[in-house]
């Protein structure tokens, strides 16, 4: 199993960057795919997720509307657009990608334990 992440980078304040996961080794087309970043208090947060399956989709607040989680399943990747960044956006971001099952409840999608597989991360840096 692998996850490689890519297209990290500096960026301007109000800048965009695409970021993109590769993955291989498990079944790409149902599971849940997400992107964590770390966070003050926490070792990551959940930035946004896609469930492969269904197509939904969630995002954390401070993203909203900035974000969008999208994946090319004929080359098993997914890619975070990131649009209006901010210093505060600045961060190494994760892939990650889980075939447990998270239906039971939409806040379980944010919970790194439940993630069987992580990349090493891409640095984004946001320069204001």
């Amino acid at each position: 199993v692998q996850l490689v992440e890519s297209g990290g980078g500096l960026v301007q304040a109000g800048g965009s960057l695409r970021l993109s996961c590769v993955a291989s080794g498990f079944n790409f087309d149902n599971c849940y795919i997400a992107w964590f970043r770390p966070a003050p208090g926490k070792e990551r947060e959940g930035v946004s997720t896609l469930s492969q399956r269904t197509g939904l989709t969630r995002y954390a607040d401070s993203v909203k509307g900035r974000f969008t989680i999208s994946s090319d399943n004929a080359k098993n990747t997914v890619y975070l657009q990131m649009n209006s960044l901010k210093p505060e956006d600045a961060a190494i971001y994760y892939c990650a990608a889980t075939t447990a099952d998270l239906t039971m409840s939409y806040s379980l999608w944010f919970r790194t334990e439940k993630y069987q597989h992580w990349g090493q991360g891409t640095q984004v840096t946001v320069s204001s």
